[in-house]
């Protein structure tokens, strides 16, 4: 038996900034010479992103975007050389602040679009590599949604971009296992909290494309759901040989400090469809056999690598490159963005969802 998805519910913080202010905010922040300012514009530019959303305040980003000081936060920057920003305890607690309101609105619209009332869930899934605190989200999901005190809590941490598969992967192992499983999973990435201050190339790039956001699902053991819903019907995961450093996410004293180097996408286009076919094959598929994909927007030299691997159609990853224009990458929540997109568009079946994330690896669902 297998997870069929009732709802999904997505969630935007109030903060919207173009991705010219966020230009303007780069500049202020990087202290580039004017070299390296030269080469700003371009890589902003090449995005593709026209807005992200923030979870800090909109008075913050207007003292940074004019100079002055009026919000008092401690990430306004201080102007001196060695200035990284505020610490990483600081950064956790903004995210123990803002992450909760943004997963619960996420949450109780896909709560609300559920034909399933909140005490009758039995497991919780919380997905999240932006930020720790204990006792943690699941118990704020839990008070303030009205979940049963009895619900089984399982919490997906620290593993990226593909966070959101791995959360559905054991959400579908929960349905297996009890055909009476009611489970909602909340996916929640306050990205921005870790921007890097000064100049680096690689986490300059990761200041340009990552953003904030939330997003949840009810799903059901597959024989309690309407006959037209989505069933995740397999999943897998491919860790791409000799490429442990060409993606990292660690800890440092200034928030988490992400790599990314230059040659991910070759390494995707090269190695992604090898694999991907044989797995394919295993459920009795061709990549040809694959109508709709869900490819989560790492950035697009990562779309434009899926896309040459697996020798997709122009207009493939629409949907993939649609979300990402107006929300950036919100990490772990971002892939659920895309799928509700395709579930309510009545996207061809079967739908691919796939992320990458540090390692290299690559994770994947099937949805019939």
């Amino acid at each position: 038996m297998s997870l069929s998805l009732l709802s999904i519910g997505t969630a935007v913080p109030a903060t919207n900034i173009s991705q010219a202010d966020a230009l303007r905010l780069a500049q202020s922040l990087a202290s580039p010479t004017r070299e390296q300012a030269t080469w700003l514009p371009g890589m902003y530019g090449g995005t593709g992103i026209g807005a992200r959303q923030f979870a800090l305040p909109p008075a913050l980003i207007r003292d940074v975007l004019d100079g002055t000081r009026l919000s008092g936060s401690v990430f306004l920057p201080s102007g001196a050389p060695d200035d990284h920003g505020p610490t990483t305890a600081q950064r956790m607690e903004h995210y123990a602040e803002l992450a909760p309101p943004l997963a619960l609105r996420a949450a109780a619209v896909a709560l609300t679009a559920a034909p399933l009332a909140p005490e009758s869930l039995t497991h919780l899934i919380t997905v999240s590599c932006t930020g720790f605190f204990a006792p943690g989200l699941d118990r704020i999901l839990i008070e303030e949604l009205g979940l049963p005190r009895t619900v089984q809590r399982t919490h997906v941490g620290f593993m990226g971009c593909h966070g959101a598969l791995n959360g559905l992967r054991v959400a579908s192992a929960f349905a297996g296992a009890d055909p009476h499983a009611r489970v909602l999973l909340c996916a929640v990435e306050l990205c921005t909290l870790h921007y890097h201050y000064g100049w680096c190339p690689q986490t300059m790039v990761a200041n340009a494309i990552f953003s904030d956001g939330a997003a949840a699902l009810v799903g059901v053991a597959g024989e309690a759901a309407p006959g037209a819903a989505w069933r995740l019907a397999a999943s897998g995961s491919f860790l791409l040989p000799n490429c442990a450093d060409a993606m990292t996410w660690t800890i440092g004293d200034h928030g988490f400090e992400m790599t990314l180097a230059k040659g991910v996408p070759g390494l995707i286009a090269r190695q992604l469809r090898p694999w991907l076919e044989g797995w394919l094959g295993e459920q009795g598929l061709s990549v040809e056999d694959v109508g709709s994909w869900a490819v989560h927007p790492g950035g697009p030299r990562i779309l434009g690598a899926v896309e040459e691997g697996l020798g997709l159609s122009p207009h493939a990853l629409t949907t993939s490159r649609a979300v990402f224009a107006e929300h950036g990458n919100m990490s772990s929540p971002t892939v659920l963005f895309i799928l509700e997109r395709m579930r309510r568009a009545g996207a061809p079946r079967p739908c691919l969802a796939m992320g990458f994330g540090p390692g290299l690896m690559t994770e994947v669902a099937l949805f019939v």
